[in-house]
């Protein structure tokens, strides 16, 4: 159990927190430098934050953990479905709520903001980790 922590389960967590928590606080530092004082949309708003860190982390885990010889192409085999995934929460969310008439758009752009840094930094470390290896065999 504590490999399968260790090894799956720890990052993806820490990286969630860290995401929610840079997101809350953007968004919290936007609001407050516009004079808005409460958040208008509430405490829905905080949950659609969540879950759409939760579908980003889980893209980072998609492309960390998942065995594929090009990285590029499993890049493109993670983004299109959870791409897909939070359109889908965008209009289930339509169902209970009226949207803005730029939420996809709006959804498109911060997701795919979100999901290029993390495949940026998953890019770097696997490039580090590769760089150690061939170091190491090299020895």
């Amino acid at each position: 159990m504590r490999e399968i922590w260790n090894k799956y389960i720890k990052t993806p967590a820490f990286l969630y927190c860290f995401m929610y928590t840079l997101a809350t606080l953007t968004n919290s530092v936007i609001y407050l430098a516009q004079g808005t004082f409460e958040d208008p949309s509430g405490n829905w708003h905080e949950l659609d934050r969540a879950v759409i860190v939760f579908i980003a982390v889980l893209a980072y885990a998609l492309i960390r953990y998942i065995k594929m010889k090009s990285f590029w192409l499993k890049v493109a085999c993670v983004y299109v479905p959870t791409m897909l995934l939070t359109f889908f929460y965008v209009f289930l969310r339509g169902l209970t709520v009226e949207l803005a008439s730029s939420a996809y758009r709006d959804i498109f752009v911060n997701y795919t903001a979100g999901f290029v840094f993390v495949t940026l930094v998953v890019f770097v470390v696997t490039l580090v980790r590769k760089k150690k290896a061939a170091k190491k065999a090299a020895v």
